[in-house]
């Protein structure tokens, strides 16, 4: 077992310092490199300040003290504070163990929570030999990159989706032969949640966490979360593959990947009886853009959409030949994407129940072969 002796951050890195400040203007969708700020990714541009590899610490926002690993270049901005390691230290090791600190506890006390760099590198860290650091690295970093992997192959997934669908349902001058117009309404059923607080659990280990939007958009569930009763009717728990559309406050349509729950109010749950998941997800998503538009010229404090929306949204039905055959294309890819989610969830689990007992030596990784 390797002994792990404790330094100050700044002993062991060879970078410890935020970056530069960046002019809006010159970020874009588009450019070459990534902008990382104290959020996270703001944008991208064409020039970059650092080229290598390094943990990014989020020094002011909602994700003050947040901790990214980052390989490659990018546009390192002042709301970032970059942390390369020394050549007796590893910088991926560094990022896992950084991750494991709640920095965000060291923000000034403002409106504006904010990490000073001299206060990060006065904090004790506890670090193994370097190749024990390395080993440690490469078991949650191989995790960390088939997660990546993931993402990625899912993104190429729903493009070629995208193209599919248009091909056949957009980019069409008329409506071919057999097919039929109809509405959202026509081709799903559109469930609103329920309002949870009215069914509070017993007792945490009966019970389900409560999917919000918030939930939604970060697609897992916390210890944040709010729980209810198991006992609420089934058409309201949630399951892994279903379609869920955010239809207040922040719009948005996607797959649930993030384990059974509870359907809470200001959420649908999308499902059809007689017409496939790819058929119902498709449309509904292709009509989000409009239904966003719609919900920010509502005068309210919560953009939203009404039903009648849905009612109103115009969809193609093939005929039967061809829905099957587009079926055939689009369901495939839908299906792994929801499977690369799942596995990515059960990844993450498994690299969040071994971070603690790696940074503490809790498990032994000397015989660990990378």
């Amino acid at each position: 077992m390797d002994a792990w002796n404790t330094y100050e951050l700044q002993s062991v890195c060879s970078r410890l310092s935020s970056g530069k400040g960046i002019r809006a203007k010159e970020i874009s969708e588009t450019g070459k490199y990534p902008v990382y700020g104290g959020n996270g990714i703001r944008g991208y541009t064409n020039a970059y300040n650092f080229d290598g590899e390094c943990a990014v610490i989020g020094r002011q926002g909602a994700n003050c003290g947040n901790v990214r690993f980052f390989s490659g270049k990018a546009y390192m901005t002042e709301h970032a504070v970059v942390v390369c390691a020394n050549e007796n230290n590893h910088t991926r090791f560094l990022s896992y163990l950084l991750s494991t600190m709640q920095l965000g506890r060291l923000s000034g006390q403002s409106a504006q929570p904010g990490l000073a760099v001299k206060t990060l590198g006065i904090q004790p860290v506890c670090v193994p030999k370097l190749d024990a650091q390395k080993r440690i690295a490469s078991v949650l970093g191989a995790l960390d990159d088939k997660i990546a992997l993931n993402q990625q192959i899912n993104k190429n997934l729903e493009e070629q989706a995208q193209k599919i669908f248009n091909k056949y349902f957009i980019d069409v001058p008329d409506i071919p032969d057999g097919w039929s117009e109809g509405s959202l309404t026509d081709i799903a059923d559109y469930l609103n949640g329920l309002a949870m607080q009215k069914f509070p659990p017993m007792n945490n280990a009966d019970s389900l966490p409560v999917l919000k939007i918030k939930e939604l958009r970060q697609g897992m569930c916390d210890s944040d979360s709010d729980r209810c009763s198991v006992e609420i009717k089934p058409d309201y728990i949630i399951q892994d593959g279903d379609v869920i559309f955010s239809w207040s406050g922040s719009l948005l349509v996607d797959f649930w990947c993030g384990g059974d729950c509870g359907l809470n109010q200001h959420l649908f749950k999308v499902s059809s009886a007689k017409y496939d998941k790819w058929f119902y997800y498709s449309w509904t998503i292709y009509h989000l853009q409009a239904f966003v538009r719609m919900a920010a010229d509502r005068a309210t404090t919560m953009g939203h959409i009404k039903r009648d929306a849905l009612e109103k949204a115009r969809v193609l039905i093939p005929c039967h030949d061809d829905y099957v055959k587009i079926g055939n294309l689009l369901q495939p890819l839908y299906n792994l994407i929801i499977t690369n989610r799942i596995e990515n969830r059960r990844l993450a689990n498994l690299r969040d129940a071994l971070l603690p007992r790696l940074m503490s030596g809790e498990i032994d990784v000397s015989k660990v072969e990378i």
